[in-house]
C-alpha cells in the first residue's frame, strides 16, 4: 500500500494533496479555486475509475473476488465491490488490501504521469491532488503541502445523502476504511474551514496555496 512512488523530479510547480472526510466538498472546492487561479487538478476517483476498466487489473479482481463483482459486458460493479471491501471487520479489512495492491500501482503511475504532464506544460501555478486515500496511501511524500478541509459531519451527512443515496450509517461505515478525521487533520499542513460560504472556503485554501507557492519559489532560489 505505501510502496515507493515514482517522483518526476524537482519543478517549482507545488503539488498541494487536499483531503478530508467523505463528503467534504474537496472536488468542489477544487474546482472553484480553479477559475481563480491557474491550477489543474489530478482526480484520483476518475483515474481509480479508469484503472478498473484496464484488462490486467480485472483479470487480478476476478482471480481475487470472483465473477460478482462483474456485469454481463464484463466491466467491474463498483457497487458490488464497495460490499466486499469497506467497513472495519476483519474480512473487509483483507479484502480490501487485496484490492489495494491490485489497484493502487496502477492508479499511482497515472496521477504521476498527469503530474509530470501538467509540469512540463509550466502553464499553472499549482497542481492539485485530489485523492481521498492520499495519506493512507503514502502518497504524502509526494507532496509539498497537504490541505484538510474541514466540513462538519451534519453537512456531510446531507451532502451523501442527497448525491448518493447514502445513510448515516453507511457513511460511517465507509469512512471506517479510511484513517479517523483527527489524524487526517494531525498529518495536513493547513486546515480549512468548509463550514460557511463556498466562496469563504475558497479564499482561506487559495491563501494557503499560494503560500505554499511563495515558499516553494523561495526555497528553490535557496537551494539555487
Amino acid at each position: 500500500m505505501t510502496a515507493p512512488v515514482e517522483h518526476p523530479g524537482p519543478s517549482t510547480i507545488p503539488l498541494v494533496g487536499l483531503v478530508g472526510g467523505i463528503g467534504s466538498g474537496k472536488s468542489t472546492v477544487a474546482r472553484e479555486l480553479a477559475r481563480r487561479m491557474k491550477a489543474t487538478i489530478l482526480d484520483a476517483d476518475k483515474a481509480g475509475h479508469e484503472a478498473l476498466r484496464q484488462s490486467s487489473v480485472k483479470d487480478a479482481l476476478r482471480t481475487a473476488f470472483g465473477d460478482g463483482v462483474f456485469d454481463g459486458a464484463g466491466e467491474v460493479v463498483r457497487s458490488q465491490l464497495a460490499q466486499l471491501v469497506f467497513g472495519d471487520d476483519e474480512i473487509a479489512k483483507q479484502n480490501r488490501r487485496t484490492l489495494e495492491a491490485i489497484v493502487h500501482p496502477v492508479l499511482r503511475a497515472d496521477l504521476v504521469q498527469q503530474w509530470q504532464t501538467a509540469r512540463d506544460q509550466r502553464l499553472v501555478e499549482v497542481v492539485l491532488l485530489d485523492a481521498p486515500i492520499l495519506l493512507e496511501s503514502g502518497w504524502k511524500e509526494l507532496c509539498d503541502a497537504v490541505v484538510f478541509i474541514d466540513t462538519p459531519l451534519s453537512r456531510r451527512q446531507l451532502w451523501t445523502k442527497a448525491s448518493r443515496g447514502w445513510s448515516a450509517e453507511e457513511l460511517a461505515r465507509r469512512e471506517a476504511s479510511q484513517w479517523p478525521i483527527a489524524r487526517k487533520q494531525s498529518e495536513s499542513d493547513f486546515i480549512i474551514d468548509n463550514s460557511g460560504m463556498l466562496f469563504e472556503t475558497v479564499q482561506q485554501l487559495e491563501r494557503a496555496v499560494r503560500e505554499v507557492i511563495s515558499r516553494k519559489r523561495t526555497s528553490d532560489k535557496s537551494d539555487g
